[in-house]
C-alpha cells in the first residue's frame, strides 16, 4: 500500500463510516452532493476559521425525508452551543437559509482532543501563524499525543518552513504507525496554514490501536454509541 494514500479514504466502507450517509434518486443526487458541500464549507468557515475557534473536527450528514440532521464532533462544545444554545440557534438558522430545508444539529464532545487527527494538525497551524519555531511544535504535540494514550503519531510539514525562500518537507514521527495493514486505526488529519509568507501542508496520522481494541477516549466518541447537545 503506498503511503499516499489517505488513511480515512481507503478504509470508507471497509472499517470507516461514510460521513454523508443518505440516498437520493438520480435527479437528486448532484443536488444533495453541492448541498453537503456548502454546508460542510459554511460550517468550516465560520466555527474553524474565525473566533472564537470552535474546534469542528468531523461533520456527519443524515438526510431524511423531512430534514437535515448535522452532527457536529467538536473539541469545545460550549463555544459551538453558546449561552442556553443561542450560537447554535443561529447556525441553525444560517444553515436552513443556506439550503432552503429544515435542519437538526447534534454537538458531540471531543473528550480527548490530542488524540484527534485534525485537531492535532488545527493547533500546529496555530502556532505556525504566530511565527514559533516549527521542529519544537512539532515535537511538542507528538509528545502530548503519545501522552494522551496513542500508540504513534507521524506529523509532516510541507512549504516555506521558518519564513526560507526554498520550499521543502519536514517530517517527525513516534511510536508505531502500521499504515501496511486494514485493521488498524489510523485518524488522519490535514489542513493548509496560510502564513504571512505562504501556505504550509500539515499532515498528522496517528495510530490508535487495532480497531474494536482502540484507546478509551477513542470508544467514548463513537457517535452510534452516545449523541448529545441534540437541538
Amino acid at each position: 500500500m503506498g503511503q499516499k494514500v489517505n488513511p480515512i479514504g481507503f478504509r470508507i466502507g471497509i472499517t470507516e463510516e461514510w460521513q454523508s450517509r443518505w440516498y437520493a434518486p438520480k435527479a437528486a443526487y448532484g443536488e444533495f452532493l453541492i448541498e453537503d458541500q456548502k454546508i460542510r464549507r459554511y460550517i468550516d468557515g465560520r466555527l474553524n476559521r474565525q473566533p472564537p475557534y470552535a474546534a469542528v473536527a468531523k461533520m456527519e450528514i443524515e438526510r431524511t425525508r423531512d430534514e437535515v440532521k448535522i452532527f457536529l464532533h467538536t473539541g469545545r462544545p460550549g463555544l459551538v452551543i453558546g449561552p442556553k444554545g443561542a450560537e447554535v440557534e443561529k447556525l441553525k438558522e444560517a444553515l436552513e437559509e443556506l439550503i432552503d430545508r429544515k435542519v437538526s444539529i447534534h454537538i458531540i464532545e471531543i473528550k480527548n482532543p490530542d488524540v484527534n487527527a485534525q485537531l492535532v494538525a488545527e493547533a500546529i497551524g496555530e502556532q505556525l501563524k504566530k511565527r514559533a519555531a516549527f521542529r519544537r511544535v512539532m515535537k511538542q504535540r507528538m509528545e502530548a499525543t503519545m501522552a494522551a494514550g496513542a500508540l504513534g503519531v507521524k506529523i509532516r510539514l510541507s512549504g516555506r518552513l521558518g519564513g526560507q525562500e526554498m520550499s521543502r518537507s519536514e517530517s517527525m514521527h513516534m511510536g508505531a504507525l502500521p499504515v501496511q495493514t486494514l485493521q488498524a486505526h489510523v485518524d488522519y488529519g490535514f489542513i493548509g496554514c496560510r502564513t504571512t509568507y505562504g501556505v504550509i501542508g500539515i499532515k498528522v496520522w496517528i495510530y490508535l490501536g487495532r480497531y474494536g481494541e482502540e484507546i478509551e477516549a477513542i470508544a467514548q466518541e463513537s457517535p452510534r454509541r452516545h449523541r448529545r447537545g441534540k437541538l
